[in-house]
């Protein structure tokens, strides 16, 4: 079993998750006592934070490569980045490893793509929905996305940061994820991403009547698919 390093707490909430499926998964596949080879480093989210909302992604990349570079000392074999905004510094990271980080939009574009899927609704942190680095990873695997309108996003930031950062599951911000995934269908979404860790948390495939890509599941799975392969 490979070794795998985790760089969490981007929130907390969300890393619990990404070490519970893994674990759970290990030991469905193999039985018995068996649990996963795993290291987390985990972050101060108020630092990455900061750094978001100050547009300084160059402090943040150097944040997430020195975990990164803990992680390869402590053993790893690969690493998984336990959030999706994040993604954005990859490079960043990367160049200052030399063992690989397994992508989660390529998870997710994976698991769109099996599904038969040509046109995506995306949900997430208004960085994850508006820039690039993220969308034309999906692009790139011949997806078309969509995203919510300019006052939904502001809405869905909100509530991520606000609310499922810390711990608050709220039934008035189910409603308004599930009024804006409506929204998303409408306009031609044949399925859904719950592209941050933490939506998860709020929305469940049974709350809507198209596919949901929860990515948290999906690259934790990936994770584990890796370590065992």
């Amino acid at each position: 079993m490979k070794i795998i390093g985790l760089i969490g707490g981007m929130s907390w909430e969300s890393s619990v998750e990404y070490y519970r499926i893994i674990n759970e998964e290990v030991k469905k596949r193999l039985g018995g006592l068996h649990s996963a080879q795993c290291i987390m480093y985990s972050v101060d989210f108020a630092e990455i934070e900061k750094c978001q909302s100050e547009g300084d992604w160059v402090r943040a990349g150097k944040i997430l490569a020195d975990a990164a570079k803990s992680l390869v000392l402590s053993g790893a074999d690969f690493i998984i980045i336990c959030t999706n905004t994040m993604h954005k510094v990859i490079d960043a990271i990367q160049e200052n490893i030399n063992i690989p980080i397994l992508h989660i939009a390529d998870a997710t574009a994976t698991q769109i793509k099996k599904n038969g899927l040509k046109t995506i609704g995306l949900l997430g942190t208004k960085y994850t929905m508006e820039q690039d680095f993220y969308k034309s990873r999906l692009e790139a695997q011949g997806l078309k996305v969509l995203i919510p309108t300019d006052q939904e996003r502001d809405m869905i930031n909100t509530i991520i940061y606000e609310e499922l950062c810390l711990g608050k599951i709220l039934h008035s911000s189910k409603t308004s994820y599930k009024s804006f995934i409506s929204n998303l269908i409408e306009n031609g979404a044949e399925g859904i991403i719950l592209g941050c860790t933490e939506i998860g948390l709020l929305i469940k495939q049974e709350d809507i009547n198209v596919p949901l890509f929860d990515t948290a599941s999906i690259h934790a799975l990936a994770a584990v698919n890796n370590a065992l392969e």
